[in-house]
């Protein structure tokens, strides 16, 4: 029996392309995406985790909406439905392609040596690609319905939509090419 993601849209579908997220974007097929923290204890197990829920769980960030689960579950889940009527699309794929096209590569580390720190251009972590990504994702889309006549829901669909076209309008796309553009100073 194959499940579908809030009862609508098939994971079987969705395709990672970027290689080095295959094993960090995870797309098993859960009825709810809500697993009550069971990975929290263990070091990289997050990876396991459904990405529609770890973008709920962004959401769930910021101080408005700290601990609220079901508030970030219906934003999500209305913004999922905003983008399967603009694009026609699986709003999983686009979610996945937002992720993939938001996901930095490289980003600076500060090294002290003899008294003087430097910045160093260094790789990122496939996890934490995709860490950046969605939180690039999420406050974008929560910045851009702070005190705004659109709703998080709109704004987030926006995102992912904008994202997933690769439009430097989006502000995920912003914060990747900002990142790698200081990595590359730091070479």
């Amino acid at each position: 029996m194959s499940f579908k993601v809030f009862d609508k849209w098939e994971l079987a579908e969705v395709k990672v392309e970027d290689m080095g997220l295959v094993n960090y974007v995870c797309l098993d097929e859960i009825m709810v995406p809500h697993t009550m923290g069971r990975h929290v204890r263990r070091q990289f197990a997050k990876s396991r985790v459904s990405i529609v829920e770890r973008l709920m769980n962004k959401i769930m960030r910021t101080e408005r909406n700290s601990g609220k689960k079901n508030k970030s579950y219906n934003i999500v889940k209305d913004s999922f439905d905003i983008i399967s009527q603009r694009s026609k699309q699986n709003p999983v794929q686009v979610l996945v392609k937002a992720v993939e096209n938001t996901a930095p590569r490289e980003e600076t580390t500060r090294i002290k040596y003899g008294g003087i720190g430097y910045q160093v251009a260094v790789d990122i972590a496939p996890q934490r690609r995709v860490d950046l990504a969605l939180a690039f994702l999420t406050r974008g889309a929560l910045q851009s319905a702070f005190k705004r006549k659109k709703s998080a829901e709109e704004c987030l669909a926006e995102e992912l939509l904008l994202a997933a076209e690769y439009d430097t309008r989006s502000f995920a796309i912003q914060k990747k090419e900002e990142k790698e553009r200081v990595a590359r100073s730091a070479h």
